[in-house]
This record gives C-alpha cells, structure tokens and sequence, in this order.
C-alpha cells in the first residue's frame, strides 16, 4: 500500500484515526533519540545511583552497604575541599567568560576594517584541543623562564611558582578557562545579534538614546534566551574540567586545585573505587540538575522570546 493510499484510508476514518496515525509517527520519529537518550543518559544514572549504595570486594561481587558510602563522604575532607574549590572556580570562570564573550561579539558585530580577524583571534583557542591549551598554558606559568616570570625579570621581580602556590593556582586556571571558553560563547552572541533587526537601533537614535541605553534597555533583553543557553553551559563546563588538571596541577598543591570531577576521576582509575566514585557523581548530578531547574524554572519565565 502507498503512502498516499494510507493517508486516504486514514482521513476516511475520521478525525480519531487521524490523531491516532499523526501520534504514532510522531512516535516512530521520536524512537530512536529516545532509544539513545535512555540507553547513555537516563540508564547510566539509574546505574549510578545504584551503585552508590554498594561496595565492590576483591573478588568482584558487590555487597549493599546502604548509606555508608554517603557517610563517608560527608567525612571526606578531600570533598568538600573540590567541593569549596569548585564554587570558586564556577564563581570565576561563568561571570567573566560570559560577559567577555557579550562584549567580543558587540565588537566583532560592527562594521569596521579587520572584523574577520578578530572574530577569528577570538575563535582560534575554541578549536584548539585541551591537551594542547593545557601545555601552552604551562609554559606561560613554568617558574623562572616561563613568559610570566620572563616579564617578572624585566621589572627586576624574581621568578614565582605560579601553579606550585595555593594562593595562585586556582586563579591561573581560572584565567586559563576563560581564555578558551570566551571565543565559543561569542559565536553564540554574535548569530544572535546578527538576528536582530537594525529598525531597533535607528529607532532608539531617532529618540535619542545613548548607546549604552539601547543596549542595556533593548538589545541585552533580547538576548537574553541566548544568555541562559550560554550559561547552562558555563556552569556545566565549571565542573568538567579534567584534562588540564591532569597535565597541570594532579590537584595540587596540597589539593588546592582540585575540583569535583577530577577528584571523581581520580578516586575512580586511580584508588579504583568505583563504588565511592559513584557517591561523588551522585553529588555532581544533583548539583547540575538543581542548577539546570533554578536556570530554567526561575529565569525561563523572565525572558522575552521572539
């Protein structure tokens, strides 16, 4: 039977079998990103949360320890220590990237000479890979012949051991995050800045508002479903952050870098207890999953979409 045929079958039914035949290819369109959905995000999860509450023995059998695992944690010095560290870390990286990325993309928005080489200056450190970010980073920071400390010498300064400090170590990843996350937010503001009309602009001129009055009155709440799209993932890449602490830090000194996920990482290959690992990640799910419902409960209702 065709397709036309089907269809002429279906609209000879009435209007019930039309709704029944639109919802199940509806269905069978949905299936297979519900498949995967369940299959590498909803059932891992599950998995997870289950694990938690068991122990692994040598012999490889699992025994159900109920919250043990849970009261370890909250005994953990190491887990709140990435815990404080993280909230630091999300509290530097997400404003800052943010509004950096906000103020690229007006600038690279305009009509001026060099404008593709800046949107490309500023893309460039998106594409390079982690590993590669993380050591053109550790030489800037290697104490004495690093370039920190080569600018340190021209001013007659000595050398510092910039990621050996736990006074400055968090805040030369901070900066290092920022470097590489600015350019990819900026792409996002720039494709919604080039969607608004310029009707706006000439129209608040014709008015006589400043510039800045446009923008903080008329352009900033314009994109500001862009602005929670941007910060959903600011905060979700607050707390993925691995690979540059595996070349730069291992979470030193004296766990003053280390953050939640890596500290995941690190009890799950290294200590190799997955069980205890599992607890952790429970932790990071709730934190990310309360994030995501206040940005999305909270700020969803305050945001003009067009």
């Amino acid at each position: 039977m065709s397709e036309r045929t089907t269809d002429i079958a279906v609209a000879a039914r009435g209007p019930a079998s039309r709704a029944w035949w639109n919802a199940v290819n509806a269905w069978l369109l949905l299936l297979p990103a519900a498949v995967l959905l369940v299959a590498f995000t909803h059932y891992p999860i599950l998995a997870t949360i289950r694990h938690s509450f068991f122990i692994t023995r040598r012999n490889g059998t699992e025994a159900f320890v109920g919250l043990d695992n849970y009261r370890a944690m909250a005994a953990d010095p190491i887990f709140w220590k990435a815990l404080v560290n993280n909230f630091w870390f999300a509290l530097g990286t997400i404003p800052t990237s943010i509004a950096l990325a906000l103020l690229m993309a007006v600038w690279v928005n305009r009509n001026m000479r060099g404008r593709g080489f800046l949107r490309l200056a500023f893309f460039t450190p998106t594409v390079l890979p982690m590993i590669a970010v993380a050591n053109i980073w550790l030489f800037f920071y290697t104490p004495d012949y690093g370039l920190l400390d080569q600018l340190r010498g021209l001013a007659g300064l000595p050398g510092w051991n910039w990621l050996g400090d736990p006074s400055t170590v968090m805040g030369c990843l901070i900066v290092m995050v920022i470097w590489k996350e600015a350019g990819f937010f900026m792409i996002f503001y720039l494709a919604a800045l080039q969607q608004l009309s310029p009707d706006l602009d000439e129209a608040a001129a014709v008015e006589g508002a400043s510039r800045w009055y446009t923008f903080r009155r008329i352009t900033f709440p314009l994109l500001m479903p862009t602005t929670l799209f941007v910060a959903v993932n600011a905060v979700i890449n607050s707390f993925k952050l691995v690979d540059h602490l595996v070349i730069m830090t291992k979470g030193g000194p004296n766990n003053a870098s280390t953050l939640l996920l890596y500290y995941i990482y690190e009890v799950a290959f290294t200590f190799q207890d997955s069980a205890y690992a599992a607890t952790l990640t429970v932790v990071l799910l709730v934190l990310l999953s309360t994030t995501a419902l206040i940005k999305f409960g909270y700020l969803d209702r305050r945001i003009h979409y067009q």
